[in-house]
């Protein structure tokens, strides 16, 4: 969609001739702009561009405010209907309880229901960091058990002292 900024109107367009569309919708056909201008202010109108693009541009003739109004309402109603995906995060340590992980691992499956991701962050502390593959070893366990849910997004990464990977929902 066209930015409201950008759209040239009366003596902004710059180019000598431009294919006219009446304000009822009728093709008129290539005009110089004087003229096109002349008729559009004549009818108490705005000469507006509205196929910058093609050789000559069209340009309809309208109401400028009633048009961006118009615009303006169309872009919102295209973003009501834009989903907001959100991003979970879970701090595991490797060596976490059984109850404590299938706690964490019911409450991820319920986020992937809703249509959310889920980042899972392991983080090694102290001398934990030697035991990379246990942290390796807990996401694939992980991985396995939301198989049904999500997909991996990322596939796990160490960084630092911290191991991640991203789940995505599975397309419906």
């Amino acid at each position: 969609m066209r930015d409201i900024k950008s759209i040239r109107i009366n003596e902004k367009i710059k180019t000598n001739e431009v294919r006219l569309i009446d304000s009822d919708g009728k093709q008129i056909g290539i005009v110089p702009i004087s003229e096109a201008i002349k008729i559009a202010y004549e009818k108490g109108l705005d000469l507006v561009e509205v196929s910058p693009d093609t050789n000559p541009p069209v340009c309809k003739i309208m109401d400028f405010g009633k048009y961006k109004y118009q615009l303006e309402k169309k872009e919102k109603e295209a973003k009501k209907k834009q989903k907001e995906i959100e991003v979970k995060e879970f701090k595991l340590g490797f060596n976490i309880s059984d109850h404590d992980y299938s706690y964490r691992k019911e409450h991820m499956i319920e986020i992937l229901k809703e249509g959310n991701k889920v980042k899972v962050t392991i983080v090694f502390k102290g001398r934990q960091i030697a035991f990379k593959d246990k942290g390796y070893e807990l996401i694939e366990r992980i991985k396995n058990d939301l198989n049904d849910y999500g997909v991996i997004e990322k596939e796990p990464k160490l960084e630092g002292r911290k191991l991640f990977a991203v789940f995505a929902p599975k397309k419906k």
